[in-house]
């Protein structure tokens, strides 16, 4: 038997995301089309038999991540040993490679590998983590998932959905932190969601080309609001002059990464080097979006 199991934690990206009004819990009705990157935009997360729970990371993200009670991989492992009454531990090391408080769900990522990982490392029944995902943030279950989803209610209910084809993109974050809690209160003190409605099913699209024409209809609730409270924040249409316009752009989550779509890879490729050389600060990677490559 293995000794030891490892997965990739892949950016989830909101395609649209729909917000309603504030409940007297604090939480907020959503509803989104969940998207998953390929290894390029992702953690990385291994585990190991161990006595006891501890966590190492390393990577670019590694000191924003850290490895105190609040990292996400640790809560995750702990509500799960919890859970399925397991006694022994486990020796966790993350590969932190996305950035933080961006709005790709990196920490809902590694919490989900977690869960998969762990499921298998204590040959427990999967059921205990589709339990214990949604106490730990909303983009947890549809990450547990790792496959193109409808999120809603707070997070918990989610819908496997068919795409046309893997999407070409460019996720793009120019290195500005934007937590999610004052994003959502600039929302809600704005008074935002008093015309939610959870859209219809998905319709059947034939090509790319029709989702990203039924995407144009939608819209991310959250853009407004975080650009209003990080004036510095831009798309990358604008500093986009490259030989490659994308179909669309639009912030995922409550940002600071923006996502542009493309006919192609090789074109999002492209335009990704293209904005390196003009903002080699910032983080870029082209990939395809669809499930996840566990």
């Amino acid at each position: 038997m293995p000794t030891s199991f490892s997965t990739y934690a892949p950016a989830k990206v909101n395609l649209f995301l729909h917000v309603g009004p504030v409940k007297p819990n604090g939480r907020h009705e959503l509803d989104s089309l969940v998207v998953f990157a390929g290894p390029e935009a992702a953690d990385r997360l291994t585990v190991e038999p161990s006595d006891s729970l501890t966590l190492s990371v390393t990577g670019p993200g590694a000191d924003e991540a850290g490895t105190g009670a609040d990292n996400l991989v640790l809560k995750a492992a702990r509500a799960l040993q919890a859970e399925a009454g397991i006694r022994h531990g486990a020796a966790l090391h993350l590969e932190k490679s996305l950035p933080v408080a961006a709005g790709i769900g990196g920490g809902s990522a590694d919490a989900a590998a977690a869960l998969r990982l762990l499921t298998r490392l204590w040959d427990i029944n999967p059921r205990h983590a589709h339990t214990v995902a949604p106490q730990l943030g909303g983009d947890v279950p549809v990450a547990l998932l790792g496959q193109p989803a409808f999120m809603r209610g707070e997070g918990e209910r989610v819908t496997p959905v068919r795409l046309p084809a893997p999407i070409p993109a460019i996720l793009f974050n120019p290195g500005i932190a934007c937590p999610t809690g004052p994003v959502f209160a600039a929302f809600d003190a704005a008074g935002g969601g008093a015309d939610f409605t959870e859209c219809g099913p998905l319709p059947d699209f034939a090509d790319l080309g029709g989702l990203v024409g039924w995407l144009a209809g939608q819209r991310n609730d959250l853009e407004a609001p975080a650009l209003a409270l990080h004036p510095a924040l831009k798309s990358p249409e604008r500093t986009l002059n490259g030989p490659k316009s994308p179909l669309m752009t639009r912030m995922s989550g409550s940002g600071a990464t923006f996502v542009c779509l493309y006919e192609t890879l090789d074109a999002a490729r492209e335009s990704a080097e293209f904005l390196k050389a003009q903002q080699p600060e910032a983080w870029v990677r082209a990939t395809l979006l669809g499930g996840a490559i566990l």
